[in-house]
């Protein structure tokens, strides 16, 4: 199966190539590859290649930058989406599209499922959800696939900032009114190659478990804890305090439904998966 990356630079891209190195038949594009938002390079790639799957996972992630630009959040994260998906549907391949959590506006409590309706409430949410509609307008083939609080080896996370400012700080003040479902960039994916061998086609949740989520701050102590840092000490603070460009939904949780009951590769715990993480680049404690 002759599969298409874009994103091939970024964090995910990055634990894309390692896991889909076992398939010969993977092309992986960063933006001088192929610049999602410029159509004519995209559609020029696309039949060239002409892939039987897309991985798009391309997009501007900064949640703070989308809001103070938010013409260049819709022109990577919805346009270029579009743009792929155009492409797609002229070479009959079919689109993975990596979501996002913040496409909820994060009030109602509890886990969402593929089916609640969306109600974004920040420019990169609503960039993203963009993008989603966007797929699901012109493709009848496709895989929308909503995660949420990623980090891994590559590039830049909520996990590395915590561990950077411990080496220079005794104390964290970290928001304790947002809660996630920290990812490990290698477990999704490992979890996308499985899915886009299917033909289950559809909006998926894929997270890292946990039965309700975990406060930030608390996901803070967590990563200080499996490091052997416990001598840190985390200052819960509020959203407002932390003074952020772009509001954070307060409860995003996202609910894995439609992933489990296909029966794909069960997700681990994101304890687990932080554990692994942190023996992967050498900084997990004896005990941990």
């Amino acid at each position: 199966m002759k599969i298409l990356v874009t994103g091939a630079d970024g964090m995910l891209g990055k634990d894309l190539r390692a896991v889909l190195s076992r398939d010969p038949d993977v092309l992986f594009v960063n933006r001088s590859g192929m610049d999602v938002t410029d159509l004519d390079r995209v559609r020029d790639m696309m039949s060239r290649y002409k892939p039987v799957v897309v991985i798009h996972t391309a997009a501007l992630t900064d949640v703070d930058g989308c809001e103070t630009a938010p013409w260049d959040a819709l022109r990577i994260n919805a346009m270029g989406a579009q743009n792929v998906a155009l492409a797609c549907l002229e070479v009959d391949a079919a689109m993975l599209y990596v979501s996002t959590d913040f496409v909820f506006n994060g009030t109602r409590g509890g886990p969402y499922a593929e089916w609640d309706a969306a109600d974004p409430v920040n420019v990169y949410g609503q960039s993203k959800y963009a993008g989603e509609v966007a797929v699901r307008d012109h493709l009848r083939r496709f895989f929308i696939v909503r995660t949420s609080g990623l980090y891994g080896q590559h590039g830049r996370s909520f996990v590395r900032s915590i561990l950077e400012q411990a080496q220079q700080k005794t104390e964290l003040r970290v928001v304790a009114d947002q809660v996630t479902l920290p990812t490990y960039t290698r477990d999704l994916a490992n979890a996308l190659y499985a899915l886009v061998r299917t033909r289950y086609y559809g909006t998926y949740h894929i997270t890292n478990a946990s039965p309700t989520g975990i406060p930030r701050d608390e996901w803070a102590r967590r990563i200080l804890a499996a490091t052997g840092m416990s001598r840190v000490t985390v200052v819960p603070i509020s959203s407002e305090e932390a003074g952020r460009a772009a509001y954070r939904p307060p409860h995003p949780v996202l609910g894995n439904t439609f992933y489990h009951l296909r029966g794909l590769p069960p997700m681990r715990s994101c304890d687990e998966a932080l554990r692994a993480f942190l023996q992967e680049v050498g900084l997990a404690t004896a005990g941990a």
